[in-house]
């Protein structure tokens, strides 16, 4: 398997020099040079398999060459083996053809972990053989940052930088950044932004005296090993639904397209996925996009579902480079435009995101009602994310009489008060995370800009 950047001007590399590399070297986002496909008959034989092995079956085309499969089953088995559900990431009915995909049961309760406790063994295990030491520094508007510190802390490999807006990020997400205590793992908090975050991620990868002295890695979602670990829930649910005998439909609330697109992914890999649903919050940027064919910021509206408060989703640009027949040039170009705060979707590319994606938008208001709804008629309390995806999932299950999952993204205890204020219930937190108000946090806060955050980033990796 060989991996292809988005812009064109990056070599093409295998699974274990992409799975380095983060982001490409021109800027651009790694995606396979070609999709594996699966047989009916190869997804028939997922059913009754237990998620491990469906893990195991999915993701191994993906990094052929790199390990072998004694290592990969033990790598996925390590992976897995924290998680606090049998069925790892279960479904739960919650109304006629409707059922929420639980990804919340791993350490740090969000479905990042999925992906992240997996990826970091890759990491160790790559590095280890190397010989080699990593800096990982990444972005995260709430989840990624701390299912990312989770993953390595206490690595011998790697050491872990993670950028997070200051105040707009709810405290359990917080201070499961800024408690560990394990030298290797770092949290640090930027006046700004979420966007602002994820432009001096990528402007510390495209600066050449950090790379050669810190040897950066990414390992949010520009990672193409975290989209390829997200594939995986797809095929386990949409299987338990009928699947390849009847297509099932997905919604994902998502502001940095990076889970949609995992789906979008099984999809090319032969799975029959019906409709398949963008549900953004008041930042809604890719509804936009999808109705009118201009992608425009419009500003960052701080929300009750945080990890969705993003303008520039990282991840569309994978989808715009298929939409685009994969040519290079047309996503320079679109990339280039928005520098200045927008680029307009050719109408070719246009009509083939529309044929792939369905969009919704929900309200603050739509987004406190939906977790009072599912209180009130499943007796479930979900967080504010997994909130607006049944909002909108509710808007295109409506009367199609087959399955529609919503991605249940996080345990609603991580954001206790806006869930107790919705539907007054305080969601409690799992005992292996009861402590963690108790613990002392390790807080930085610096200012906007490149050098502030590589002195802070020094000055952590001297201490």
């Amino acid at each position: 398997m060989k991996y292809v950047s988005t812009r064109g001007d990056a070599p093409r590399l295998g699974f274990e020099e992409a799975l380095l590399a983060g982001l490409a070297r021109d800027g651009g986002l790694y995606v396979p040079e070609a999709w594996p496909r699966f047989a009916h008959r190869d997804i028939s034989a997922m059913a009754g398999l237990d998620y491990e092995e469906v893990a195991f079956r999915v993701v191994r085309p993906f990094v052929a060459g790199a390990f072998s499969d004694g290592e990969l089953r033990a790598m996925i088995e390590g992976a897995y083996g924290r998680f606090g559900h049998a069925a790892r990431c279960p479904l739960v009915q919650i109304g006629t053809d409707l059922f929420l995909l639980e990804l919340f049961h791993g350490p740090t309760l969000a479905f990042k972990d999925v992906a992240l406790q997996l990826v970091g063994r890759m990491f160790d295990a790559v590095l280890k053989r190397r010989g080699e030491r990593v800096s990982i520094v990444g972005a995260t508007s709430g989840d990624t940052g701390s299912a990312a510190i989770e993953a390595f802390r206490g690595s011998d490999a790697a050491d872990v930088f993670i950028l997070y807006p200051e105040g707009r990020v709810s405290e359990i997400q917080r201070r499961q950044m800024t408690t560990p205590s394990e030298p290797n793992v770092h949290a640090i908090a930027v006046k700004g932004d979420f966007d602002d975050c994820q432009a001096r991620v990528k402007d510390l990868f495209n600066d050449a005296e950090f790379r050669r002295g810190m040897r950066p890695s990414a390992v949010n979602s520009i990672n193409w090993a975290r989209i390829m670990g997200q594939i995986v829930y797809y095929f386990t649910a949409a299987v338990a639904l009928g699947a390849p005998c009847r297509p099932v439909g997905f919604t994902v609330p998502t502001g940095n397209f990076g889970d949609i697109y995992s789906g979008y992914a099984a999809r090319r890999m032969g799975l029959p996925i019906g409709k398949l649903v963008i549900a953004t919050n008041q930042n809604d940027i890719l509804h936009r996009a999808l109705e009118s064919g201009d992608y425009r910021k419009e500003g960052v509206k701080a929300s009750i579902s945080p990890s969705m408060d993003i303008q520039v989703s990282s991840n569309f640009e994978r989808a715009i480079f298929d939409a685009e027949g994969r040519d290079p040039e047309a996503v320079r170009g679109s990339m280039e435009s928005l520098r200045s705060g927008r680029f307009g979707i050719s109408a070719a590319a246009l009509s083939r995101l529309r044929e792939e994606f369905g969009s919704g938008r929900c309200s603050e208001s739509e987004t406190m009602e939906a977790i009072r709804q599912v209180r009130d008629t499943a007796g479930r309390i979900v967080c504010p994310h997994t909130a607006v995806g049944v909002k909108v999932a509710k808007e295109f299950a409506d009367g199609q009489g087959a399955p529609m999952v919503a991605l249940a993204t996080a345990h609603p205890a991580k954001f206790p008060d806006a869930v107790e204020e919705a539907c007054g219930v305080r969601a409690r937190l799992p005992e292996r995370l009861a402590g963690i108000t108790e613990l002392p946090e390790r807080i930085s806060a610096v200012e906007n800009s490149l050098d502030a955050i590589k002195s802070a980033i020094a000055e952590r990796s001297a201490s």
